[in-house]
């Protein structure tokens, strides 16, 4: 029998598949989701489920409130925090979470990512933030909710919007990326990842290297995203 989410299972699948092929997974480690705003679901990746057997039908659809709407599989652990940021953002339609190598050194620093160079700028105007690791009373709640709580308190105490910084770490814990779609939250998935690596090794050539002055990530940033961009066009 046809899912009227077929299309959304599929592109769930896809971006899943993706985080794979990008070499950001180990193993059954992160997942995708895709939003439906119209009808209030959204599709993730089973829980625990191989990538190399993984197929579009065993996609699962959930609702904002964590209720199975389709599917015979249990949804990723992750689910109730993907939930909790389609909630509070209305303006994201795909979330990432993965555990690739980099972005997650970085995260068990407990540091935000400086803007080192142009490449970090092409994407953001500001260092990649860290969440502080969460607080022992969250961590004993409902830890996957409270990991959204966890992201929106670190963008409200930073003072970011969550439309222009498209990704976070979290304390001792990993990344999180999201986008307008599961495609492109995948891909801010990989500019982390890639910007993580970069700046790792920046600090190891020059640990006092500075911070890339304001003309040049103005420059960069609005040549991409500005009203006058042209990069890419």
């Amino acid at each position: 029998m046809s899912s009227k989410y077929q299309a959304l299972k599929q592109e769930c699948y896809e971006a899943n598949m993706q985080l794979n092929e990008l070499n950001l997974v180990v193993y059954t480690f992160g997942n995708v989701s895709a939003v439906d705003r119209e009808n209030g679901v959204f599709a993730i990746k089973p829980s625990g489920v191989p990538y190399e057997e993984l197929k579009a039908e065993d996609i699962v659809i959930v609702d904002f409130d964590n209720n199975i709407i389709e599917g015979d599989k249990r949804p990723s652990s992750d689910t109730k925090t993907h939930a909790y940021l389609y909630k509070h953002w209305p303006n994201i339609g795909g979330i990432a979470h993965t555990h690739a190598t980099y972005s997650v050194a970085w995260s068990q620093a407990q540091r935000d990512i400086p803007i080192f160079g142009t490449t970090h700028a092409d994407h953001l105007t500001s260092d990649i933030p860290c969440a502080a690791p969460m607080a022992d009373n969250l961590i004993e709640g409902n830890y996957e909710h409270n990991t959204g709580i966890q992201i929106l308190d670190c963008f409200k105490e930073k003072n970011l919007s969550y439309e222009e910084v498209e990704m976070v770490l979290l304390g001792n814990h990993g990344p999180f990326a999201w986008g307008k779609n599961a495609a492109k939250a995948v891909y801010n998935s990989k500019v982390l990842e890639v910007v993580a690596q970069m700046a790792y090794l920046t600090l190891q050539i020059n640990p006092a290297a500075p911070r890339l002055k304001d003309s040049l990530i103005k420059k960069h940033y609005e040549r991409k995203h500005g009203k006058d961009s042209y990069y890419g066009q």
